[in-house]
């Protein structure tokens, strides 16, 4: 076993036949969860893990497991697995990867008709992206206990079109369970989605864990008037006073450097006409830190600085907790596992935390 290698043609063959699927002109891709595109991904999928003589279950949140068979099938089994939904400006390789990585190592057992003790599962796991609906690794939270599943299945996109809905539409709306069945145990391969790795010439990261990372969404409302008749001592405008918030959003992260990061990454102005003088901007918030008690000073200073600049600016401010992710250390044996493969392999690697969230947190 120790010398056994997949076929790295093969599992590449297999990444730019699913990068077809929603490919972008710059050579990204865009699958965004529970579209149509996601459906021929997840169709695609389906067949190769059939093809390669596994059983398909999906669940109720539309995760999908294929199983390969162990000597002990009573056993728990060993699973590996990521995503196949991406961002608006989507990778070839982001989640994707894990995905197919697992599928091949299934072929690879396949190949030399090897039988392992216990089975094997891939797994493709729903909205882990959380760019369509707004809760990202829902469907792995649903799976771990930490989201209610019809709670999760009523989550809406931005057009009013439920998760639950989306997953019918599309067909795969599973009957099993979500959750309450045990792994021996899960890894996710993933990119870094950094530059760290390439930066200090290392192929492989021996993932030890996640940041802690919260989300917010922020409604700021001022007064609609026309851009030419109102002097700019009268105005309450919503963008202006955005850019003072997000630049007080910059200057909090940038006070707990370098470990804390910060993104406004969506923005909708209303009415969003060019000759009008905005009256309401919604925008969201990410902020991430390795120490638990950082991301909680963080937290409240925003929650201190961010309502104190919008009542001098004479607007108002909504600002809601959406989301909080606590940080996360993996099993220590898997991690050992991945230590000693690559050293066995030579393989230059450095242990790190993601700064990402990944379905494997759940």
């Amino acid at each position: 076993m120790q010398n056994l290698q997949v076929d790295g043609d093969r599992l590449w063959a297999s990444l730019m036949a699913m990068a077809e699927i929603g490919a972008l002109p710059g050579g990204g891709c865009r699958r965004l969860a529970l579209t149509d595109e996601d459906k021929a991904g997840r169709d695609l999928f389906v067949r190769w893990a059939k093809a390669a003589g596994c059983t398909v279950t999906v669940d109720r949140m539309g995760n999908i497991f294929a199983r390969r068979p162990g000597r002990d099938n009573s056993l728990p089994p060993v699973v590996t697995g990521s995503h196949l939904d991406t961002q608006p400006h989507g990778g070839r390789f982001d989640g994707v990867y894990g995905v197919l990585a697992g599928l091949e190592v299934v072929r690879c057992l396949n190949d030399r008709g090897i039988e392992t003790e216990a089975p094997i599962e891939v797994s493709v796991w729903t909205n882990e992206e959380g760019t369509r609906f707004p809760r990202s690794m829902v469907a792995s939270g649903v799976f771990g206990g930490k989201y209610d599943l019809e709670e999760a299945l009523a989550i809406t996109d931005l057009e009013g079109r439920s998760l639950g809905a989306e997953l019918a539409r599309i067909g795969y709306a599973g009957e099993a369970p979500c959750g309450g069945r045990p792994f021996a145990a899960f890894f996710e391969a993933h990119i870094e989605q950094g530059p760290v790795l390439e930066a200090e010439g290392r192929t492989i990261g021996i993932v030890t864990g996640a940041q802690g990372q919260r989300w917010y969404d922020a409604v700021l409302t001022g007064q609609d008037s026309h851009a030419g008749t109102t002097p700019m001592a009268m105005r309450r405008d919503a963008v202006f006073g955005m850019a003072h918030l997000i630049a007080a959003v910059e200057a909090l992260v940038a006070e707990h450097a370098p470990q804390a990061v910060g993104t406004v990454g969506e923005i909708r102005v209303v009415p969003n006409s060019r000759n009008t003088v905005p009256g309401r901007v919604e925008f969201s918030i990410d902020l991430r830190h390795p120490d638990p008690a950082a991301l909680l000073r963080m937290h409240g200073e925003l929650h201190r600085r961010l309502p104190e600049i919008a009542a001098a600016a004479g607007l108002e401010l909504d600002l809601r907790d959406v989301v909080q992710v606590p940080e996360i250390r993996f099993d220590a044996d898997c991690i050992a596992a991945v230590r000693d493969a690559a050293a066995a392999l030579g393989l230059p690697a450095r242990e790190m935390l993601s700064g990402a969230g990944h379905d494997a947190m759940y």
